[in-house]
């Protein structure tokens, strides 16, 4: 079995490399001591589609497989964990948009999202449930053309700092 890299995947990870020797690794630091989201850092990201990785092409996004965006995060991450991490919740939202939304819900946001101008994450932890998905309480009933939301969430990633929030709860 060969295991070597495609040229895609090698000019991938060499832009993934690049960044983050150029871009995270010089501002890590202080991110870190001064607990800045580096919202400018990820735009830039996305100019490199790095924040609609494995979002479908319909959508806007490069339609990556799990490996591609799986060697591209960890070239990110060596330049700074905590952005590669944030980076990786909010591909996981947008590919959930992407795929599962309305087409006028796509075409809504998925392009500022992959474009990394507006950032989304997802709302899956619960007090007393932590982040087991087959746990949840949270659920919604339809209500009309609505649904009522009950419960509540704790621990989201980027919080204050994204525009869309992809809530899991269950309808059924």
């Amino acid at each position: 079995m060969d295991f070597s890299l495609t040229e895609d995947q090698q000019a991938f990870v060499a832009s993934a490399r690049a960044f983050a020797e150029g871009v995270l690794a010089p501002n890590a630091a202080l991110w870190d001591a001064q607990a800045i989201f580096a919202k400018d850092a990820l735009r830039q990201a996305g100019e490199l589609g790095f924040m609609g990785m494995y979002t479908p092409e319909a959508a806007g996004g490069l339609g990556m497989s799990r490996l591609d965006a799986s060697l591209i995060v960890e070239e990110l991450a060596k330049g700074c964990t905590v952005t590669a991490a944030f980076l990786t919740i909010h591909n996981m939202a947008t590919s959930m948009i992407g795929k599962y939304c309305r087409a006028g819900v796509i075409a809504q946001w998925c392009p500022d999202l992959v474009a990394g101008a507006t950032l989304a994450s997802y709302c899956l932890t619960e007090p007393g449930a932590g982040s087991d998905a087959a746990s949840l309480r949270t659920s919604a009933v339809r209500d009309g053309d609505d649904y009522l939301v009950n419960g509540s969430k704790v621990f989201i990633s980027g919080a204050g700092a994204t525009e869309v929030l992809v809530v899991m709860l269950r309808t059924g």
